[in-house]
């Protein structure tokens, strides 16, 4: 581990050392009208100093040049050849002894292409390049995308759908309301499932590092600020550098779930006993002489883990001041982390402020190894589900529902072992002795280890499909089950859904008499969530296709904004339509659209559809990222779960979405009033 951590730096500096090398050389890139069906796009490479930039290829330059390459889709958009102008100078390079051309200042690289009235595209390619710098000849590359809507092409981005009722607080509203609220806000997060399961871990860690009260102090200090600075700045900067969605998709990327799992495994372990977390001792002599260094090391990095983890349940919340930052309001989404981070910072502190209490406690016995213990087996269980989320995102199947729910079952009844005493790890003790000599298990523990075991046999149905609806938030989808016993509900054609991509809408057909989903279902289906999947609910994952449905049917089209890796929502879903009164109305009076924001691999949209999106300030290309354009740039949010209700014109027949509410009654109320409003349009 030490030669890892040493090694990993020196490949940080080897990669930005030739990331510098790179920004000797910019590329900028135009489009040029030429006429109603041509276009000409332009390349241009500026040099800086003492660097040479080599030309294209050419009869007399064979052996040192560099080369535009366009992807084979874009062959038949390309007219004439690739065209090369600028200040270019023909010699014989010394050191190569060859006839070269190379470029002192800038180059134009110029391509011709067509396209069709009304037609968009995407132009893909790469330049490999090759410069001179002080006899030293360096080959880079750099991949390029020019966005393409010709002359009456349609703007998608630009279509909009009511009035913007999602949004968190709009320019006019004071900063001081948007703190309010924030702060408001970081103290519901501290009741979601990522963010409370952080405590115990909290508290675990500032037990070994804190042994007096002004140590106490100063740690609780330094772990409160570091959530501060690392949730108003990091998270604001990667808004406004990457747009509205980024740290969403932060939440639900695969490569950051990834690491998650391996940082939760790794604790994992290391509670069990199997090795201590320490930073390597050259670290701390480097950041300070003594150890306190490294404490403070440790500190920031509890904080940034907490931080980091805590977006899968805290982006819905912090969602709509995300968005504050792509209208151009920086002071907004600023003022609001920091009253979000000030409220979610300030529990950790109180619990640090009383170090030493908890060390006084830690020397009562060995039940304080137990309690490690326990949290061990925990957090081997929260890293499965941060590797479901990197699963179902990348499609491995490798984690399915099943195999996530046998996991679950021998870590808890493990855990029940342990508990009951029948398991020992390296540091613990005997059991304490009763008044005869003679070990005893004490009532504590006999509690949480029937606890433990009651969570295990709860397990268990769920191998053959039952629904679990009490951990439906955790539990993969249902559709990534192979086997499920449950009797499917009268009329529901469980074929229907295998039906290829390809077949014809008005040949499949529901109990409800939908018909069955087309686009996107092939790789969508599986992502279904349980509640869907077992009341035989029908839900369509593209808008277009629904809204159509929507209108053949006669019916109100509900917009679910959710997720793949979103708790908040299953949650939602698992608490309020499965009741019987809300799955009704569901089922008979509305059409669902589920748009999933967070699926972008393997879910590509056609290139016809591909479009640049100024809300999200990128192009559109994943399924995910065209869903999330129509929240922020239709209803000014990015909060999941949300919901609105349209009627066959697009127009929302409640003024306001509906958000993660888990009250039954509310949400029967609310869909009440669109159904009468739809009738009264639609009389």
């Amino acid at each position: 581990m030490k030669r890892i951590l040493t090694i990993f730096p020196l490949l940080l500096i080897a990669f930005f050392a030739s990331s510098q090398d790179s920004t000797r050389i910019k590329f900028t890139y135009n489009q040029e009208r030429v006429s109603e069906t041509e276009i000409r796009l332009v390349i241009t490479g500026h040099t800086t100093p003492g660097v040479e930039l080599f030309g294209l290829q050419t009869a007399q330059n064979k052996d040192v040049f560099s080369t535009v390459a366009f992807d084979t889709a874009a062959n038949r958009y390309l007219k004439d050849s690739l065209t090369e102008k600028g200040n270019l100078v023909q010699q014989t390079d010394p050191v190569l002894n060859a006839p070269v051309s190379f470029v002192k200042d800038s180059v134009q690289w110029t391509q011709l292409i067509t396209l069709g009235k009304g037609d968009s595209t995407v132009i893909k390619g790469t330049i490999t390049y090759m410069f001179k710098s002080e006899e030293t000849f360096t080959p880079f590359e750099e991949p390029f995308k020019f966005y393409i809507k010709n002359v009456d092409a349609p703007d998608t981005a630009s279509v909009t759908v009511g009035a913007n009722n999602g949004g968190a607080a709009e320019g006019g509203q004071s900063l001081l309301w948007i703190f309010l609220g924030a702060f408001g806000g970081g103290l519901l997060a501290l009741l979601t499932p990522c963010v409370y399961s952080m405590i115990p871990i909290t508290v675990s860690f500032f037990t070994k590092r804190s042994k007096t009260k002004g140590e106490g102090i100063r740690n609780a200090l330094i772990y409160s600020l570091s959530i501060i600075i690392i949730f108003t700045l990091v998270g604001f900067l990667i808004t406004v550098i990457f747009g509205p969605d980024a740290l969403n998709k932060l939440a639900t990327n695969w490569i950051a779930n990834l690491l998650f799992f391996l940082v939760f495994l790794i604790f994992g372990i290391s509670f069990l006993g199997a090795f201590e977390i320490t930073l390597p001792s050259s670290w701390g002599s480097k950041a300070d002489s003594k150890a306190n260094a490294q404490s403070m090391l440790g500190i920031f990095f509890m904080a940034l883990t907490l931080v980091v983890v805590s977006f899968s349940c805290t982006g819905p919340i912090i969602g709509n001041l995300l968005v504050l930052a792509s209208k151009g309001s920086r002071m907004g989404p600023l003022v609001g982390m920091f009253g979000f981070s000030l409220a979610l910072a300030l529990p950790f502190a109180l619990f640090a402020f009383f170090p030493s209490k908890l060390n006084m406690l830690g020397k009562a016995g060995g039940w304080l190894n137990a309690v490690k213990v326990t949290l061990g087996f925990l957090e081997l269980a929260l890293a499965l589900k941060f590797l479901s989320n990197a699963d179902l995102t990348q499609n491995w199947r490798i984690l399915d529902r099943e195999i996530f729910i046998v996991l679950w079952v021998v870590i808890f009844f493990l855990l029940g072992l342990y508990l009951l005493g029948k398991l020992k790890f390296k540091h613990d003790d005997e059991l304490p002795k009763n008044d005869f000599g003679l070990p005893h298990l004490s009532v504590t523990r006999l509690f949480f280890a029937i606890a433990s075991f009651s969570m295990a046999v709860y397990l268990v149905p769920g191998l053959w499909g039952a629904p679990l609806k009490g951990l439906s938030a955790f539990l993969p989808p249902m559709g990534t089950q192979d086997f499920n016993a449950d009797d499917l509900p009268a009329g529901f054609d469980l074929k229907a859904i295998g039906k290829e991509s390809g077949a014809a809408k008005d040949t499949v057909h529901f109990s409800e008499g939908l018909p069955a989903p087309v686009k996107y279902a092939a790789v969508m289906k599986k992502n279904e969530p349980d509640v869907v999947v077992n009341n035989g609910l029908v839900t369509y994952f593209d808008y277009q296709e629904a809204l159509e449905v929507s209108r053949k049917v006669k019916k109100p089209l509900m917009l679910d904004f959710t997720g793949v890796n979103c708790i908040n929502c299953r949650l939602m879903e698992g608490q309020v339509w499965s009741d019987p009164e809300v799955m009704q109305r569901l089922k008979d009076d509305f059409v669902i659209a589920s748009l999933f924001t967070d699926v972008h691999k393997g879910v590509d949209i056609p290139m016809g559809e591909q479009y640049y999106s100024g809300s999200l300030g990128k192009q559109v290309e994943t399924l995910g990222e065209r869903n999330s354009d129509i929240q922020v740039s239709r209803y000014g949010s990015l909060v999941q779960p949300l919901y609105f209700f349209l009627d066959k014109d697009e127009k929302l027949l409640a003024p306001e979405g509906y958000p993660y509410i888990p009250s039954v009654s509310k949400f029967v109320a609310h869909l009440d009033r669109v159904i009468a409003e739809y009738k009264k349009r639609n009389p």
